[in-house]
């Protein structure tokens, strides 16, 4: 099938990211980075490859077989009106167009040009949730019970919370579930499924920011089984890198329970055993033990291939409600049926 030729818009802190997958990818080869600052451009062709653009339409006359869009949430609508009218196929951050009115435009876009549009949702490629997700379609836990997540990253106290790595959290209305909470969310619904209903309790700790930064949030799934986030960005966790997993987790079950630790260790409990055995894992480098880079090769097979495609733009609509309805259950202090589900 050849190489993939790939644009990447952006270049900031995580796009690098983003540019590092794609250099490391043996079928995909950078035909341009394309950002508003040059001398950022340039560094980041100069270290990654392709040509350093300051326009996307110069970028789009390249002939690329995927743009990749790292930037901003205010920036994604335009660009990906840009491409889906040049039917170019195209992988978009999160954020995803800022919400759910912006992300349901974008489909529509896309649908109406035939374009595959993707979402670079990629704690899902985690090498432990890929890992789970396996045991639990095996049957190791038995029928499932829960799935826990607890956010743990400890990088939200005091008056400078954030300024060194992500400063505009501070000033986002919507922090803990909009920003973070959607990623381990889309986890869940990965390894259970699609929930019935959202209730959500969300706290503002920190007054140095916005937007709320603590909070629980439960999904309700067929057969009673339950998703539970726990979520508190002033808290920490043990682990070497507080950046790896950001906190822990559990699958539980019938049968036993996986616990996954803060340093990505993985292992599994059977019911009624007092220890648990490790599992071994091929961890990636980079964010997230790889995931950037498994979620783009995932996207490649897919443009050179016709492999299976996750993350889809129509089908990722489904995890912005659920934000959107756990914000809601928060103000209304109830919980709310999705989908057709009982409330």
């Amino acid at each position: 099938m050849g190489e993939l030729g790939v644009v990447v818009v952006g270049a900031g802190y995580f796009a690098r990211e983003h540019l590092a997958a794609w250099a490391a990818h043996p079928e995909t080869r950078l035909l341009a980075v394309v950002d508003r600052d040059p001398a950022r451009a340039e560094a980041a062709a100069a270290e990654f490859g392709g040509r350093a653009l300051g326009d996307l339409d110069a970028a789009l006359a390249l002939g690329p077989g995927l743009v990749d869009l790292a930037v901003p949430p205010e920036a994604h609508l335009p660009l990906i009106g840009r491409c889906t009218a040049a039917r170019v196929p195209t992988i978009c951050q999160k954020p995803f167009c800022g919400g759910l009115d912006g992300a349901r435009r974008a489909v529509e876009l896309a649908a109406a040009t035939g374009t595959p549009l993707i979402v670079h949702e990629n704690f899902r490629f985690q090498p432990w949730w890929r890992r789970i997700g396996a045991e639990i379609g095996a049957g190791r836990i038995g029928a499932p019970y829960q799935v826990t997540v607890r956010l743990r990253p400890g990088d939200g106290q005091g008056p400078d919370a954030y300024l060194g790595r992500q400063p505009y959290f501070r000033e986002m209305p919507r922090l803990l579930v909009h920003e973070t909470a959607v990623h381990l969310i889309d986890v869940m619904c990965f390894l259970l499924g699609e929930p019935e209903w959202v209730w959500a309790d969300l706290r503002r700790l920190n007054p140095a920011v916005a937007g709320e930064d603590a909070g629980i949030v439960v999904l309700g799934f067929p057969g009673e089984v339950r998703g539970l986030f726990d979520g508190n960005r002033l808290a920490d966790h043990a682990a070497r890198d507080p950046r790896r997993v950001m906190g822990e987790g559990l699958a539980e079950g019938s049968a036993g329970t996986l616990a996954l630790d803060g340093d990505g260790g993985l292992s599994f409990r059977a019911h009624g055993a007092r220890e648990a055995e490790p599992i071994a894992l091929e961890v990636g480098c980079g964010f997230g033990g790889g995931c950037v880079a498994a979620l783009q090769a995932h996207v490649a097979e897919h443009l050179l291939r016709g492999a299976a495609l996750e993350n889809e733009a129509a089908s990722y609509l489904a995890t912005l409600e659920i934000v959107e309805a756990a914000y809601a259950s928060d103000a209304e202090g109830r919980r709310m049926a999705l989908k057709g589900g009982t409330g």
